[in-house]
């Protein structure tokens, strides 16, 4: 049976995270709102979901995954439980609450880089909040990417079993984002992030690792991967890019 992700069509933003890992396991899975209506599929269907007072604990917002009869809500809950299914979690079970630590993290850094270019309202336009949305951004680049990186950096550089990966000696969930959480920023703040190679090595390497992954680069190239785009998390407006300190 394939898995259900429900997430907005049209849009990588936080259903990225699931579907690398989807990708790269080469899982058999079903984008629900890409799909047709007449098939029950679709957006409508997506939402019909979210409404429904049939779920005991319907969930509050995509992205969502269904396998069988259970429905999981919230990325990192996500990447949690298919972890060990699709071979993308530590063997360890301790280690697998530190990859849950590792991506909740991710998450916090998500939601800030959201807040970039919507932090007052995320029910106004990004044309009503432009001034604020400039004062936002600019001290993320210069304090809050930094504080991430470096503190990521030393956790690779303190993975006493591999210098490649942020936890444990082999591919994890956790590293597929944080590819994708890096090849966002280099979307979203191309000048901020011009020198993130000389500055976090390491992080650096293991982006260009993932990208470079055959299941990954396939889907990379292939039309399932959308384009980053201005109604998503990692939007460019080239007012809010400046060069880092």
């Amino acid at each position: 049976m394939s898995y259900e992700l429900y997430y907005w069509d049209g849009l990588q933003g936080r259903g990225e995270f699931v579907r690398l890992a989807l990708e790269e396991a080469r899982a058999d899975y079903i984008e629900v709102a890409r799909g047709n209506e007449a098939q029950g599929l679709g957006t409508g269907a997506m939402l019909a979901l979210l409404n429904s007072k049939r779920e005991a604990c319907p969930p509050f917002a995509p992205p969502f995954l269904r396998d069988g009869n259970l429905l999981i809500s919230q990325t990192a809950n996500i990447l949690f439980y298919l972890g060990p299914k699709l071979g993308l979690a530590p063997a360890d079970e301790g280690l697998r609450y530190v990859a849950n630590g590792l991506q909740l993290t991710i998450a916090d850094v998500v939601t800030e880089v959201h807040d970039t270019h919507h932090p007052l309202a995320s029910g106004l336009y990004y044309e009503d909040q432009k001034d604020a949305a400039k004062i936002r951004a600019h001290d993320f680049i210069d304090n809050r990417i930094p504080k991430f990186m470096h503190y990521f950096e030393r956790v690779i550089t303190q993975n006493y079993q591999s210098d490649a990966h942020l936890v444990g000696d082999k591919l994890t969930y956790v590293d597929l984002s944080m590819f994708q959480l890096i090849d966002g920023l280099h979307y979203a703040f191309p000048r901020a992030t011009r020198h993130f190679g000389e500055h976090y090595p390491l992080l650096a390497a293991l982006h260009d690792a993932v990208a470079a992954r055959p299941n990954i680069a396939a889907y990379l190239t292939s039309e399932r991967r959308l384009a980053y785009n201005e109604s998503g998390i990692f939007r460019h407006y080239p007012e809010l890019d400046k060069a880092a300190r």
